[in-house]
């Protein structure tokens, strides 16, 4: 594994990680950040 692999999964155990991605967990949550990232797929579907 790479360093920086290393560094990432270290900080994802880390309490400060664990919060990082329960916030991101939180946030997919919501319609509205759903609505949001179907839009981006959509438009970034269409430049291939």
């Amino acid at each position: 594994m790479s360093a920086l692999m290393q560094k990432i999964s270290r900080f994802l155990r880390s309490p400060q990680g664990q919060q990082l991605v329960e916030r991101g967990r939180r946030e997919l949550a919501k319609p509205a950040t759903q609505q949001k990232l179907r839009g981006l797929a959509a438009k970034l579907g269409k430049r291939r």
